[in-house]
């Protein structure tokens, strides 16, 4: 047993974020390091990051309130 706490999301390859965008609108997406997800603000909706790899199906996207 170790003491070391693995990373609570894992990192993306930031050359993959530069060419992402949002399925629904064709938008930009922004990066929530904390959350592990993918932000398209124009949509309204949350992508989730899994293993390092962005889930970019409208179907898996969580919706952001407000």
């Amino acid at each position: 047993m170790t003491d070391e706490t693995p990373p609570k999301h894992s990192p993306v390859d930031p050359r993959l974020l530069e060419i992402l965008v949002c399925p629904v609108t064709k938008g930009p997406l922004r990066y929530d390091r904390e959350a592990g997800e993918l932000i398209s603000d124009q949509a309204g909706l949350a992508y989730p990051i899994r293993d390092g790899i962005p889930i970019m199906l409208p179907d898996e996207a969580r919706r952001l309130d407000g």
